[in-house]
């Protein structure tokens, strides 16, 4: 079974009331089984545009990413999200060769 990720490429308008998404989210990954590879940090944008922050979340399998995000628990804590930030999120299954 491939894992599955979440790539997120997000712009934060108040990090004050973002940091109240980031406290409730981990009910939600502890329960799918998520595992931050990448939250933030240093980085270069070598080719084409990128929003603020980075951040690439590893599941499982690609089915347990997807339930996650389309779970109560992690929709309660988008919804601290949505009004102080703005990104892409891609939810993908991880190759396996």
């Amino acid at each position: 079974m491939s894992k599955g990720y979440w790539v997120a490429h997000v712009d934060v308008d108040d990090m004050e009331t973002y940091k109240t998404y980031i406290a409730a989210n981990g009910e939600a990954f502890a329960e799918y089984g998520a595992r931050f590879l990448v939250r933030g940090g240093d980085r270069q944008v070598r080719e084409g545009a990128a929003r603020a922050r980075t951040v690439v979340i590893e599941f499982p399998s690609y089915e347990a990413a997807l339930a996650c995000y389309d779970s109560d628990l992690y929709q309660k804590a988008k919804a601290l999200r949505d009004p102080v930030s703005s990104g892409d999120l891609v939810i993908i299954e991880g190759y396996d060769a």
